[in-house]
């Protein structure tokens, strides 16, 4: 469960966890609509690609203490996008919910 400890609000009761490089290497590609949470051994800049993801996600990276430093809503298809901020985590969401509010400087819990 991702939860949104500022708001108190739940972003996602189910999501997949990549830890390793090949998960994170794979992450959403060829695979239905779903959240995802990458974890990196120290904080970094974030590059991500949408090659054959086949739907729009939000992207939120988080740095050691899990607050959002940036985000990047509606990353489409076949689209890359590099982030400006260092962060140790990211979370991927491709079951959006237009009415979540995720801001940066909000403490995320997962």
């Amino acid at each position: 469960m991702i939860r949104n400890i500022t708001t108190n609000t739940i972003i996602s009761e189910e999501e997949r966890y990549c830890k390793t490089i090949f998960s994170q290497a794979r992450g959403l590609m060829f695979r239905n609509k779903q959240n995802l949470v990458m974890e990196f051994p120290e904080e970094r800049k974030i590059s991500l690609h949408m090659f054959f993801v086949f739907y729009p996600i939000d992207v939120f990276v988080l740095d050691k203490n899990k607050k959002v430093v940036e985000r990047k809503r509606n990353f489409w298809p076949f689209t890359v996008w590099n982030s400006v901020k260092k962060g140790k985590y990211v979370i991927e969401l491709g079951i959006i919910n237009k009415k979540l509010k995720i801001n940066v400087g909000d403490k995320i819990l997962f």
